[in-house]
């Protein structure tokens, strides 16, 4: 009992997929896309069941060069797939508000990385992610954060649980994707395009709390 509850956010992936099978045309989904390593096998994997579109509005990353650049190397990914697949992935990407952004989270800057300011996090990006989704017609939304080590995917479920009931037309699509070899099946993508693999989440307190364990590295 305790392993399937484990996969339980996966197994509603694949349930919604089986009903997305019977359908004569694909529905849309915008996914919300924090970088090209945690996208890389999602856009794989749903590219088949779904017309996708990636949604970049990630005004946590620090600094703006930073953001630049994994927003760069989506681009670059997003381009030789969509050649080497003959697919029609998008991307929907905004001007960079950073230090605004940060101000959200600098009440809760001595929290633990995947704490509460975390949660914040992913709620402030999934907000303004299914905000869009509702306003363009998407038929799902979903963030690819779920495929990551470092992130809760039960919290990162119940959020957009959460904003399926704030919304009338855009359904939440479930997922897990870390699960059944999900960050296998992205490492040989990362390798094949060498992909730029950041050493940090993204915002300024991860990004010092990177160089204090850097320091740490090299003092030992």
């Amino acid at each position: 009992m305790r392993e399937q509850s484990k996969k339980y956010y996966y197994e509603k992936q694949l349930e919604e997929i089986d009903k997305i099978k019977t359908l004569n045309k694909k529905p849309s989904l915008l996914m919300h896309t924090c970088c090209a390593v945690c996208a890389c096998w999602p856009i794989v994997y749903l590219n088949e069941y779904f017309d996708l579109t990636l949604y970049y509005y990630n005004d946590n990353i620090y600094p703006e060069s930073e953001y630049d650049k994994r927003l760069g190397e989506l681009e670059r990914y997003v381009a030789l797939f969509n050649e080497e697949n003959n697919a029609n992935v998008k991307i929907v990407k905004f001007d960079y508000h950073g230090p605004e952004y940060t101000q959200q989270l600098a009440p809760l800057k001595d929290e633990p990385e995947g704490g509460a300011r975390c949660h914040l996090c992913y709620r402030l990006r999934m907000e303004k992610g299914y905000e869009y989704a509702e306003e363009n017609n998407y038929d799902y939304f979903t963030t690819v954060m779920t495929i990551s080590r470092q992130k809760n995917s039960r919290i990162l479920n119940e959020i957009g649980a959460d904003l399926e009931k704030e919304h009338q037309h855009t359904k939440y699509f479930y997922s897990d994707f870390k699960k059944e070899g999900g960050l296998e099946k992205a490492a040989p993508i990362i390798k094949k395009y060498n992909i730029y693999s950041q050493n940090y989440c993204g915002c300024i307190f991860s990004f010092n709390e990177m160089l204090e364990r850097a320091k740490n590295d090299y003092k030992s």
